[in-house]
């Protein structure tokens, strides 16, 4: 995955959904739709996200410190937490919210109806330019790993890119079904349709802000390698010259594009120290190249524990 492209990515999504936060809120009120203000609030806590997601990507690109020897990679998530709480306070609080005194007779009332279907239009524009970036990101790394697009957006450590994908999506889906209930209420006079479409859009964004959410938990944590980076890995170690065994394997991710990898590692007793030490060097740097998010790699010697009819016998003396 590139963070270039998902700098691009985040920058795109952020400056059409400001756009979007204006546009939404004039027609919201102008109309007296429920839906689109809470349209308006959905954009509006996109716009914030963006800016966490572009602050993660800035802060999480400094070397490491004394402090941080592992570097700040790991910032993504915390960023990317907080960007799944501000979708659920700013935009699935206020939708939720917004809808229920709509339905309950205490909503707003406008006759510039075509403004909003005007706005929906715009949006339609901008959130699905903005998600065809996104989309397109994806299908680039997913030639680039081999995996089918579900499989990778589900697996991928960069919670950067996949905020600013389900954000997208959730935009489009948002933007139909504010002018579905737009519409119904413009059929059939009941204003109960366009606060039911706003419940539905903070529904969804709870959904969005409990997947990010979750991703972004786990990671922050320390989240092991993909299982087929670990069966390379351990392909790897185990097919070098002088290694026979592998006894223990770990590995965490100190962000998306930053992996350490620990293992104990049994070297045959037909070489030397020096010639182990060549050894770990040559593993180390062919776990680069077969694994690029590969950064840090510690190997602990370990000896393989010898089979019982191997071991030395221990005959002890019978008592009288």
């Amino acid at each position: 995955m590139s963070r270039a492209e998902t700098n691009k990515t985040v920058l795109v999504a952020g400056a059409a959904n400001l756009i979007l936060t204006f546009t939404k809120l004039v027609a919201g009120l102008l109309a007296g739709s429920s839906a689109m203000l809470a349209e308006t609030a959905h954009s509006a806590a996109d716009t914030l996200n963006q800016g966490f997601l572009y602050a993660s990507l800035r802060r999480s690109a400094r070397p490491p410190d004394p402090r941080h020897p592992f570097g700040y990679g790991n910032e993504r998530y915390f960023w990317s937490l907080l960007a799944a709480f501000g979708i659920f306070v700013a935009g699935a609080g206020f939708s939720i919210f917004e809808g229920i005194l709509t339905m309950t007779g205490h909503g707003g009332e406008g006759t510039q109806v075509w403004l909003a279907y005007a706005v929906l239009g715009l949006g339609v524009v901008l959130e699905g330019g903005s998600w065809v970036r996104a989309f397109t990101q994806a299908r680039r790394e997913t030639r680039d790993n081999g995996r089918d697009l579900v499989d990778h957006v589900r697996r991928t450590p960069d919670v950067t890119f996949k905020a600013a994908l389900f954000e997208d999506s959730a935009a489009v889906v948002g933007l139909a079904i504010a002018a579905a209930g737009l519409t119904l209420r413009e059929i059939t006079g009941s204003s109960f349709w366009d606060g039911l479409a706003s419940v539905l859009i903070g529904l969804l964004l709870v959904t969005v802000a409990l997947a990010l959410g979750r991703d972004s938990m786990g990671l922050l944590i320390g989240r092991a390698a993909d299982p087929a980076d670990l069966r390379r890995i351990r392909a790897e170690i185990v097919g070098a010259d002088g290694v026979t065994g592998v006894d223990e394997l770990l590995t965490m991710h100190f962000g998306p594009d930053e992996l350490l990898v620990a293992a104990k590692v049994h070297f045959s007793d037909a070489i030397s120290a020096d010639e182990a030490e060549d050894v770990a060097g040559e593993i180390d740097r062919r776990l680069r190249e077969r694994v690029p998010i590969v950064r840090h790699v510690f190997l602990d010697p370990t000896q393989r524990p010898r089979p019982a009819e191997d071991a030395p016998s221990v005959i002890k003396d019978s008592p009288g």
